[in-house]
Order: C-alpha cells, then sequence, then structure tokens
C-alpha cells in the first residue's frame, strides 16, 4: 500500500513495488492503509509541506498507530525525514512525526542538490542491503537530510541499524528499526539495486 497524501511521486513508487511483486494500490484511506500489510510513505520536495499534507490525511497517526502494533512502515525520501523530530529549512522549523530524534538540516556541501547515483555504506546484519555489494549505487535527489545520528540501544532496546552515505558531509542514508524502516534515496528510480531492496523489503512482511 502506497500512503497518497498529495506529495507526488506515487505512481513511480507504486510501479516499483509492483515490479517486484506487490499486490500495490494507492490510498489515503484510513483503514485501508492501517489494515496494509506494508505501507510505503514517499515524499519528495519540502519538509513543512510533506508534513502539511500528511497531517491533512491523519498520516502521522497512520504511521503512529501502525508502529504501536508492530505493522511495517517503510519511508522514502522526504517520506523519510518526516519520521525525525523537525525540519529546518530556509529558517523555518517544523515538527515531523518524531520517530526517531534528530533533525533534517542542510548538507554541507560545494553542490546542491545532492543529484545522482551514490554508494552506500550498510552495516553487518541489515536487511534491506541484503545480497546488494558494497559498491552498489542508489539514486538521490535532495538538498537536506540528518547528519547526526542521536538514537543509542539501552535496557531492551536495540540499536537501529543505520546505513550512511557522504556527499560534503556524511548523513544518514537508511534507517532500520523493527517494522520501522526507511530510505533518503530514491529506490523506484534506481533500477535493478532499488527492485533489489524493495524486494528484500517486501519479504519481511
Amino acid at each position: 500500500m502506497v500512503l497518497d497524501y498529495g506529495s507526488g511521486n506515487l505512481r513511480s513508487a507504486e510501479r516499483a513495488l509492483a515490479r517486484v511483486g506487490a499486490d500495490v494500490t494507492v490510498t489515503a484511506d484510513w483503514d485501508a492503509a492501517l489494515e496494509a500489510d506494508g505501507l510505503v510513505v514517499p515524499g519528495v520536495g519540502a519538509f513543512s509541506a510533506c508534513m502539511e499534507g500528511l497531517k491533512s490525511v491523519r498520516g502521522d497517526q497512520i504511521v503512529g498507530r501502525r508502529l504501536a502494533g508492530g505493522r511495517p512502515v517503510l519511508g522514502i525520501c522526504v517520506g523519510m525525514q518526516i519520521l525525525f523530530e523537525k525540519g529546518v529549512e530556509h529558517g523555518v522549523h517544523t515538527e515531523g512525526c518524531g520517530e526517531w530524534p534528530g533533525t533534517v538540516e542542510r548538507l554541507d556541501a560545494p553542490v546542491l542538490p545532492h543529484m545522482g547515483w551514490n554508494t552506500v555504506a550498510a552495516p553487518a546484519g541489515s536487511v534491506l542491503f541484503d545480497g546488494l555489494d558494497a559498491g552498489t549505487r542508489f539514486y538521490f535527489v535532495h538538498s537536506y537530510g540528518v547528519r547526526d545520528w542521536r538514537l543509542t540501544a539501552g535496557p531492551g532496546f536495540n540499536q537501529p541499524l543505520v546505513t550512511w552515505a557522504e556527499h560534503g558531509v556524511p548523513f544518514v542514508a537508511a534507517v532500520e528499526n523493527g517494522p520501522l524502516m526507511a530510505t533518503q534515496f530514491h529506490p523506484e528510480k534506481s533500477g535493478d539495486a532499488g527492485a533489489a531492496l524493495l524486494g528484500n523489503w517486501l519479504r519481511t512482511l
């Protein structure tokens, strides 16, 4: 299921999931989004606009309820960014979903946006990147990202698996945190590598 909250890029996500065998629909329906085996939250454009759109369909509540019940959610691009505490763009501070601590901020790089193919450094034990070698490239289009990962393991709590990439500075490229996973890059635009990653996610459902 792909959540439709007006963010754009929905059909390419739908096609990419269908390519790897998913029975996929695009919906803004509360019940359908809550009950789906897996929910993809895409996102393009500004953090504040995506949060406004998400709240307009109660998407922030849908994500929270799904995760409370251990039901898988996959965020893509700005759909990953809005899972963090807040975003700062052009001096505007916008509250995110708060599933992870951290701030989405402008990358410190000589050329922005970061647009094109880049490698990532996935941790051992990654499910999303299983079977993909270290030289695999994924397609990025963004000027903002999370540069500081703040969530650490504690009693009864496993450390999320964080994948990093670099453009001027290191930034979070993907997170695997139980039922909640996300990528800063676009798997739906990443060819065979993206298809392999989406297939890996589907197998967790």
